[in-house]
């Protein structure tokens, strides 16, 4: 069964062919960003949080770990692991003998767990560049317990300020994502989040110069070259810190995906696959 969504557009996609070093498009310890950034950060793992307490988690493509720590603090145990070996040395580096952290290297498309292993399974800002993200959901139902959930967020491919990585393979829609989550044996909801407002002259004015620099191709491809941009339209940065905390930035509420759901107006895609 489709979740069904009130706009209906062409499937959203992009290809490339794309490297094996993914640090230059990965949120790095380090890294300047702006306050929103920082925000949509906080959100998806403040969300993973609720389901985390006191159950064991599975972070598939998780970067250099930020969230892992923040994790820790509720959860019985948490396991993180990415195909790229440069972003998972940030994370082996900073956690080292840290309790109830494991850090491995694997593909989230063939996770090397036994079957029921964990209660929680995550893929945040990451299903883009999976060539077979159907795998990732199969794999995911495998590794749960019954009642176990799966968490997945993206950018949403239906806002016109969308600008795609230039290492991604392809864009899922909102109705796309659950289509693949509910393929895969999962019961499915879905949130959007962080509308795109234009409450101001000021808010408008970079709206409007964000949609031109997309269009025309002029964003830089790399987090460290967007960081210009980002100051001059957001004002002052502040670094990426190695491990996530309260106060860092106010996470966002979700809103729940009806029929009735403007997709375009917002920026952010939440899915929450749950193993029946």
């Amino acid at each position: 069964m489709s979740l069904l969504l009130a706009e209906k557009r062409s499937p959203c996609k992009e290809t490339s062919s794309g490297p094996a070093d993914y640090t230059g498009v990965t949120e790095l310890p380090g890294n300047l960003a702006h306050r929103e950034q920082l925000s949509i950060l906080m959100t998806r793992y403040h969300w993973a949080a609720q389901y985390a307490r006191d159950r064991e988690v599975l972070e598939a493509a998780c970067g250099a770990g930020q969230g892992l720590g923040y994790l820790r603090r509720t959860a019985r145990r948490v396991v993180g692991g990415d195909i790229d070996p440069n972003n998972l040395a940030y994370a082996e580096k900073y956690y080292r003998g840290r309790a109830g952290i494991e850090l491995q290297q694997f593909d989230a498309q063939q996770m090397p767990f036994e079957d029921e292993s964990f209660d929680l399974v995550l893929l945040f800002e990451a299903i883009y560049y999976l060539p077979h993200p159907e795998r990732f959901f199969s794999e995911a139902y495998r590794v749960l317990r019954p009642g176990g959930r799966v968490l997945v967020s993206s950018v949403n491919c239906q806002w016109p300020g969308f600008n795609p990585s230039p290492y991604s393979v392809r864009y899922y829609t909102a109705e796309e994502l659950a289509d693949l989550a509910q393929q895969a044996g999962f019961g499915v909801q879905m949130w959007a989040g962080f509308p795109d407002r234009a409450d101001s002259f000021r808010r408008r004015i970079i709206r409007a110069v964000r949609r031109a620099a997309v269009a025309l191709g002029l964003i830089p491809k790399t987090m460290r070259g967007k960081a210009w941009l980002k100051r001059l339209f957001y004002g002052p940065l502040q670094p990426v810190p190695p491990e996530l905390y309260e106060g860092l930035a106010p996470p966002e509420p979700m809103t729940p995906i009806t029929q009735a759901t403007p997709i375009s107006l917002y920026k952010m895609l939440y899915l929450l696959g749950q193993k029946e």
